[in-house]
């Protein structure tokens, strides 16, 4: 009785967990949208909206098409996730919290908002937008993981959506028929297309849900990365991003890790060609044949990768330039129209603030990287040709230890001067908005032997520790002050376009001065280099590589 009489009291008060309990139902012109209560931080502290459509499925005829907007659902009971698509390479799987299950049919979106105290607050409010794309070589990868979780984003007043979108060849199969009968001359860039077509859905939908459309972030890490980066290199999304954050990360040009993995690309006409050559590995003849195909016969397909870096000297450093996924966005003349290189030169993308930066233990760097000194001499002579002896002098590698130490600084210098050479090349091209880089060299006590690795600094940036990670992690005190931070910075770039507030370190945009945000272990500007005359060698050998 004790219970019940307390229960009661709460509810005459009209507190906002009463009101938490009882999400806002949405009404949009496809029909109403009833959410759940987010079971995290204590189950009173966001709303979640699981499962929304928001294209047609890209099924049967409609296999490698730009499909439609959703068709009326009348009442939708947005409290599951939507399948994953397709895949058999997943990040997913690790910390998935929905169905782990992959279909086609799997063009959903969820959303995360404050537990708002009145439902009429909800129509009222212009929050900021956390719009998040998920990484995972274009093959894998699901807007369920449980690291991005939008209710640590949400208890900041800030609205967070994420989304799924098509992978592997279903996602970028290019070809001449399906260029012929697109009406735009282009194919493969269906993955990107469904990430657009959630923008565009959002843009529409999100005041319903206490958001403000003009002022949504689109954010992701890895390839989500370099999808975040094309909401503001492609033409079709003009004036939908307000902010880009790109984690793991914009490089220069010419720097070689644009072309391999996350911000590669290929040719239209390498991607067509490819795409003749797998109808023949599939043994059909046509398109029309192939949308009759299997899902399982096409997944066997859906890892394999390119090999740009064959018969150069790229290829013997597999674990810092990785061949790029085959199945990958290609410059089309319609969702792409000029390459990275291009686009900077000629200003021609979004001018809007951007966020981005590396890892310390990622792109060639590890704790427990080796060479002998005979094998260090041997791979970088030949990477750097007639710059050898140069390279040499700024990292030397006279024993095992030395050589070892060289290698990290290289990959590490070259990952930060990289990030600050596409910062001025942003602005040389005529850009005006900042850009905010940073260098993330914590080691997480999730799993402290692989140093800041790929991705360690979600753990982080969500705001969701220690619900986001493995159940047996016990994050130490530091690891929560790091979080913190790493929140604060993102949910003020999010509210404004500047990551500045809060009364935190002053993070100042990228500008001639060579320095990056140093974070983690460090919150300050810092050197992007320890000499500068290492600037001066990255930017000598890599103007001589291809521009991207």
């Amino acid at each position: 009785m004790k219970l019940l009489s307390a229960l009661a009291s709460v509810v005459a008060c009209g507190s906002s967990l009463a009101f938490a309990l009882s999400p806002p139902v949405i009404d949009t012109h496809y029909g109403t949208i009833h959410g759940s209560l987010s079971p995290f931080r204590g189950g009173d502290k966001a709303f979640v909206y699981k499962g929304i459509p928001y294209a047609q499925p890209p099924t049967g005829a409609n296999r490698w098409t730009h499909v439609g907007g959703p068709s009326y659902w009348g009442k939708l009971n947005a409290t599951e996730f939507g399948p994953q698509c397709a895949q058999t390479i997943s990040d997913a799987g690790i910390f998935s919290s929905g169905k782990n299950s992959t279909s086609e049919d799997c063009l959903y979106l969820n959303i995360w908002t404050p537990a708002y105290e009145n439902q009429t607050d909800m129509g009222s409010k212009k929050l900021p937008v956390f719009f998040w794309i998920y990484g995972g070589r274009f093959t894998g990868g699901s807007g369920d993981v449980k690291t991005y979780d939008g209710t640590g984003f949400a208890q900041k007043d800030i609205i967070v959506v994420t989304i799924n979108y098509r992978l592997g060849p279903f996602g970028y199969l290019a070809h001449p028929e399906l260029s012929a009968e697109s009406g735009t001359n282009s194919s493969g860039n269906y993955g990107i297309l469904d990430q657009q077509a959630a923008l565009h859905w959002v843009n529409e939908n999100i005041a319903k849900f206490g958001g403000d459309p003009d002022q949504i972030t689109v954010g992701g890490q890895s390839a989500g990365s370099a999808s975040a980066l094309d909401a503001m290199w492609s033409p079709l999304t003009k004036g939908l991003a307000a902010g880009i954050i790109a984690e793991s990360g914009a490089r220069g040009p010419h720097d070689p890790m644009t072309g391999t993995v996350a911000t590669s690309y290929r040719t239209k006409k390498a991607a067509e060609a490819q795409g003749v050559r797998f109808l023949k590995t599939m043994g059909v003849a046509s398109i029309a044949e192939l949308r009759n195909a299997s899902m399982d016969s096409l997944l066997v397909y859906d890892g394999i990768s390119d090999t740009i870096w064959d018969g150069t000297p790229f290829e013997n450093f597999t674990a810092a330039f990785m061949e790029p996924p085959m199945w990958r966005p290609n410059i089309d003349g319609y969702v792409f129209p000029d390459t990275y290189f291009e686009a900077l030169r000629n200003n021609s993308h979004a001018d809007i603030p951007i966020l981005t930066g590396n890892n310390a233990d990622e792109s060639g760097a590890t704790p427990t990287l080796a060479y002998s000194a005979s094998r260090y001499h041997a791979l970088f002579s030949e990477l750097l040709g007639d710059l050898s002896d140069e390279f040499f002098s700024l990292y030397p590698g006279q024993n095992r230890s030395q050589a070892a130490e060289s290698g990290k600084e290289f990959w590490r210098d070259l990952s930060r001067v990289g990030t600050w050479r596409w910062a001025l090349d942003w602005a040389a091209g005529g850009a005006n908005a900042s850009v905010y880089t940073y260098y993330f060299n914590h080691w997480p006590a999730e799993d402290k032997s692989e140093g800041a690795y790929h991705g360690s600094e979600l753990w982080y940036t969500f705001n969701n520790l220690p619900y986001s990670s493995y159940s047996n992690v016990t994050w130490e005190s530091e690891d929560y002050e790091i979080e913190t931070k790493m929140a604060n910075y993102w949910a003020n770039f999010i509210r404004n376009g500047n990551p500045n507030g809060d009364g935190q370190p002053h993070w100042r945009a990228s500008r001639k001065e060579a320095q990056t945000m140093w974070l983690g272990d460090q919150w300050k500007m810092g050197p992007i280099t320890n000499d500068n005359k290492r600037i001066q060698f990255l930017h000598k050998w890599t103007s001589t590589l291809p521009a991207w």
